[in-house]
Formats: structure tokens, C-alpha cells, sequence
């Protein structure tokens, strides 16, 4: 079975090609897939680009061209759960779209003519990714220091949208609407649900994990590359890497 590792930053794939068995570059859609056999498995490497239309693209070009028959995501996001810190990372259980809303002709939330708001990941890649993270946050985390604090997995709901929460003020209410509604959201970020999406349509197993880089506040924007190059890209790999040795 054909894995596609889509990450939302080129930092987190950095040195995965080299690695490829067999390895070569196509072009499609405008986009750059590396293919090639790792750890003993065919995957095809891919990015995401940023927002849900340019993330969809992506994930469909990965089943339509190239038959990947599951998603893995790795990538970064705002935390705005409770306990959900920077340098923490969370597996996600499903996706909602906070910024989706067609009311009155369907509830807030709810994706029209899908009779949901919500769009599960794959439960048995989920439990290797959330198995995979918590030895590879571990193991990453001996390499560096963060704010003397041990780092957490946390699994749960993550919200997408195409607008980057950045203002403590804008989390409230965001957070807010979506309790209105019933959805407890652990973090923010701008492409999985359009990707778990496309995976439902096409009933293609699908997991995702984000490294959390800021509380999605008004400090949002500081030392993010320093972060993605120092923190979420190790975590990345080193999850990766675990994640592949239980497929």
C-alpha cells in the first residue's frame, strides 16, 4: 500500500528524499511529489501549500495520480485548548471547519449536503500515529530544551480555516462558537479538514499530527522559523520514523 507523508512545511520532509530507495521527482498540478520506497514501504512525498482549497489539491492529486491508498499530515498550529501548550503536540481524532457556515440553509458548521460537521480520521492509523508521536516527541524533545517544560500528545478535535487566528480576542470567540455548537476544539490551523475531507469522499485512511508553535494569540507570530526549524521539523522526523516502523 502506497502511504503519502504530506507535511504543511518543506522544513519538516528536509532529508526524507535523500533517504528514498528508488527515488524520483515528478511534477503535477503545479507541484513538486517525491516518490521512492522508505523504510521498506512505497510513499510518496508531498506538500501540502497553505489554505484548505491549495491543501484539497494536493490530497487529491496524491489518490488520483499517484494511488496513495493512505494520508499521514505532519505540520504545525495554534493551541486553544485548555493545557495545550507551545512545544505539545496533537494527533487529531477528527476535523470541523471553523470558518464554514451556510446558515440558514444548514446548521453553522455543518458542510452542506454531507449532513456533518465533523470528519473523522482513520481510527486504526490514527492509534499508530498517536503511538508513533508519543515516542518520537520523547525522543526529539531529549535533543533541545523548551521552556523546562516536558512536552505533551494530546488527542482530540483540531479546527481549520483560511484565515491564520493570530489575536487573543479573535481565540474567544472563535472558541465560543464552536462550544456553542457542541466542538471542543484542541488547536487551529488551515488545511486538514479540507484534506480529511477529500479523504472521505474518496475513503482513503487518514491521519494527522500538529506540533504546537503558538497559543494562536497575539504572540503568534514570534520566532515562528526559528520554532518550525529548531522544534516541529525534528518532531516531524523523528515521528515519521517511528510511524513507519509500525505500518
Amino acid at each position: 500500500m502506497t502511504l503519502a507523508i504530506l507535511s504543511a512545511l518543506a522544513e519538516e520532509q528536509q532529508g526524507i528524499f535523500e533517504q528514498l530507495e528508488q527515488a524520483r521527482r515528478v511534477i503535477h498540478a503545479g507541484r513538486e511529489f517525491g516518490l521512492g520506497v522508505w523504510h521498506g514501504q512505497s510513499v510518496v512525498l508531498a506538500l501540502s501549500r497553505i489554505g484548505k482549497v491549495a491543501a484539497a489539491t494536493t490530497a487529491t492529486a496524491l489518490i488520483e495520480k499517484f494511488g496513495v491508498e493512505r494520508i499521514v499530515f505532519t505540520g504545525v498550529a495554534g493551541g486553544v485548548g485548555d493545557g495545550v501548550q507551545v512545544g505539545d503536540v496533537v494527533v487529531a481524532r477528527d476535523f470541523v471547519q471553523h470558518d464554514m457556515d451556510a446558515a440558514p440553509l444548514f446548521p453553522t458548521f455543518e458542510i452542506p449536503l454531507y449532513g456533518q460537521s465533523r470528519f473523522a480520521c482513520d481510527p486504526a492509523l490514527t492509534a499508530m500515529l498517536l503511538e508513533a508521536t508519543g515516542a518520537g516527541v520523547s525522543s526529539a524533545s531529549g535533543l533541545f530544551s523548551l521552556n523546562q517544560r516536558i512536552p505533551q500528545v494530546h488527542h482530540g478535535l483540531v479546527a481549520s480555516g483560511d484565515r491564520f487566528v493570530s489575536a487573543a480576542v479573535e481565540v474567544q470567540r472563535l472558541q465560543a462558537r464552536l462550544r456553542a455548537a457542541g466542538h471542543e476544539a484542541l488547536a487551529v490551523e488551515m488545511e486538514g479538514a479540507a484534506v480529511a475531507q477529500v479523504c472521505h469522499d474518496y475513503g482513503i485512511p487518514f491521519a494527522a499530527m500538529r506540533t504546537i508553535s503558538d497559543r494562536a494569540d497575539d504572540s503568534a507570530h514570534v520566532d515562528f522559523p526559528e520554532f518550525v526549524r529548531t522544534v516541529a521539523s525534528r518532531y516531524a522526523q523523528a515521528i515519521l520514523a517511528e510511524f513507519m516502523q509500525r505500518l
